[in-house]
């Protein structure tokens, strides 16, 4: 199961010394589990993260691949000013929910796999979650991003986590040119987009209506605003403080049937990743509930059709922990159908120079969520789980001590997703470091490395980019 620190913080939280160990758990109660009063006591203790911009800063190598080319562009720009993989990890999320808001919004969920060197290969879900409201007429899910790549930078990152934000407030307030991407989801969903109000106003070049399309600007200041009271006050008020109460109140006015109890009670988990191993190597994938990873590691092993294996889970009635998941591979069930039609995804993959990479999904449930704003906040609604079914979200790492190589993927593609990453893996172990899919529609992007250089590859279809910093030696 998902695991994540639930014991109500002590008096320790205000009377020891602020070390390093007492500040990431005090933070972690406090932004994580939001139990109560301690909020304030545990915040308080000095960060030991430095500064994007502080002396003590040396510029980090290192890759990101993503679908979206600005996105790509900003984790890039972390690393070159000192980040590590995962502050570029957050901050491309970030920027994803201003230039991607089709597939990004800070309305909905994902899941992120985390591999450091020498140590045990995590996943971290955030995956969309029902809300409760009595009344809606367009429910939507709770919103998981911001929460959880809170959880993805404490456990991981090394910079102030409101830097991470900051290149996102700077997109919103210049405006970023619409890319393909983009300016292809709009036109695929347009017309029912467009008979929503703030949509059409948000996303129209001129008064009749004429949706922007690649290469137009787009500001939005709005989600600019939001994302820049959550730099102020933090995550944590999203979900238990002021922010939280105009959230749901703008939420639903859009339909969203959302409560302040749905927000403080949804809470990102982290677990040990799938792993899968052999003579020659060894792989790390999603866990449940992010369960593209079982078809994923399903496919790679055993041949199956990812989808298939995933349908089958789907109906086994397993719970969501690792050792059911990691059984049910063994086993080698599949179904004989796949699943139905899924909603659309995002992903992108990080690696820095010192060998932390970070492969991450994230979804709305559907294309543009609910089709609508949470009003003044910006921020587009992603569809609630029981409306839709339950995206495939993939990420996977692979090593071989024998050759010396590495590589972290991450796909979407709708319900060819989880075969992309099996497919770019098993690319790889035929000794080929491109890791290309020839499943459908799958949207593959990776990095593989070897002893002397690493190298990304965006997928295919030309809409994203491989954004990489200069070698420092």
């Amino acid at each position: 199961m998902p695991q994540h620190d639930s014991q109500t913080p002590s008096s320790s939280c205000l009377s020891k010394r602020p070390t390093r160990r007492w500040v990431r758990h005090c933070a972690l109660l406090a932004s994580v589990s939001l139990l109560g009063g301690a909020l304030g006591a545990c915040s308080s203790g000095k960060s030991l993260k430095h500064h994007l911009f502080g002396p003590t800063n040396a510029p980090n190598s290192g890759i990101v691949v993503a679908d979206e080319p600005q996105a790509a562009l900003i984790g890039r720009d972390v690393l070159a000013r000192g980040g590590n993989a995962a502050d570029a990890a957050t901050a491309t999320a970030f920027a994803l929910s201003v230039t991607l808001p089709s597939r990004a919004s800070l309305g909905g969920g994902g899941a992120c796999l985390v591999v450091r060197p020498g140590k045990a290969a995590e996943s971290i879900t955030f995956v969309p979650v029902n809300g409760s409201g009595p009344t809606g007429d367009r429910p939507a899910s709770v919103p998981m991003v911001a929460r959880g790549l809170f959880l993805l930078h404490l456990r991981y990152g090394s910079v102030q986590f409101g830097e991470t934000i900051d290149p996102a407030i700077t997109l919103g307030q210049q405006g970023i040119t619409v890319s393909r991407l983009l300016s292809d989801d709009i036109a695929a969903v347009k017309a029912p987009l467009f008979s929503n109000e703030g949509m059409r106003a948000l996303l129209s070049k001129d008064a009749t209506g004429t949706a922007v399309s690649e290469g137009d600007q787009l500001t939005q200041p709005r989600l600019t605003s939001f994302l820049s009271r959550l730099k102020l006050v933090g995550v944590g008020d999203l979900y238990t403080g002021a922010l939280s109460d105009v959230f749901v109140s703008q939420a639903n006015q859009a339909g969203a049937a959302l409560t302040r109890d749905d927000l403080r009670h949804a809470i990102p988990g982290w677990t040990k990743a799938l792993s899968l191993s052999d003579e020659q190597y060894s792989l790390n994938f999603l866990a449940p509930p992010a369960d593209g990873g079982i078809g994923s590691a399903a496919a790679f092993s055993r041949g199956l059709p990812a989808e298939n294996v995933v349908n089958a889970w789907r109906h086994s009635g397993s719970h969501n922990s690792l050792r059911d998941a990691q059984s049910f591979i063994t086993s080698g069930q599949s179904d004989a159908t796949g699943l139905p039609p899924l909603p659309a995804s995002t992903s992108f993959v990080v690696r820095d120079g010192q060998g932390l990479s970070v492969g991450c999904v994230l979804t709305e449930n559907n294309l543009f969520g609910t089709g609508r704003l949470a009003g003044s906040t910006g921020v587009v609604l992603s569809g609630a789980p029981r409306y839709y079914p339950t995206p495939l979200l993939s990420a996977a790492f692979i090593s071989s001590s024998r050759t010396h190589m590495q590589a972290i993927l991450a796909a979407s593609g709708q319900n060819d997703a989880a075969q992309a990453v099996a497919d770019g893996l098993r690319n790889i172990s035929q000794n080929h470091m491109a890791a290309t899919t020839t499943s459908g529609s799958g949207v593959l992007n990776s990095i593989t490395c070897t002893d002397t250089s690493c190298t990304g590859h965006a997928a295919t279809n030309g809409k994203g980019l491989s954004a990489q910093t200069l070698q420092h030696r």
